[in-house]
């Protein structure tokens, strides 16, 4: 399990500009927002990358870059960043499932056709949502099982804006007994 205030996984994935995303190397203010998604199949991450589509630019006036990731190829994702507009989101892709998981996402099986008839991946990663560090440190996790029911892009930038009034700590440290 990933906790607050330690050390993320690393994680290196090609991006359809052409460069690699290596969060090691990732240069920002106040950190980098990275949305794992499901893949072109899902037409609920639409929807939700048309969100962080939106915000990018909100996120990038409080010194936030932001990122999202699926296990697909570049073909389908380059399919998605057209699908959802997308010009300030960076997409990457090639997400490992083992890399997934250690980042404690949740692999689904494959079950056909979606609703607007694109077939799953035989194995995927379900939606997970990390805002991390610019020491690459956890600050804010939120992982899912199916693909429904996921924190809002609006609400995230309150809790920073928030956070960085406050100065408020990354919460969930705590790994003692209990």
């Amino acid at each position: 399990m990933l906790m607050p205030r330690q050390k993320t996984p690393d994680l290196l994935v090609p991006t359809l500009s052409g460069s690699d995303f290596n969060l090691s190397e990732e240069r920002s203010e106040r950190g980098v927002v990275i949305c794992f998604y499901r893949g072109l199949h899902c037409p609920i991450c639409a929807n939700y990358l048309k969100e962080l589509e939106k915000q990018t630019p909100v996120f990038a006036e409080r010194g936030v870059t932001t990122i999202a990731i699926s296990s697909d190829g570049r073909d389908r994702t380059e399919a998605m960043a057209e699908k959802v507009d997308a010009g300030a989101l960076r997409f990457g892709y090639d997400l490992s499932l083992a890399k997934a998981r250690e980042w404690g996402l949740y692999i689904s099986t494959s079950r056909g056709k979606t609703s607007i008839g694109i077939e799953e991946p035989a194995l995927f990663s379900e939606p997970g949502l990390f805002m991390v560090t610019p020491e690459q440190t956890l600050y804010y996790g939120s992982v899912q099982t199916m693909p429904f029911v996921r924190p809002h892009f609006t609400e995230l930038v309150g809790a920073l804006d928030f956070a960085i009034e406050k100065n408020y700590p990354a919460r969930g440290e705590y790994a003692g007994e209990v």
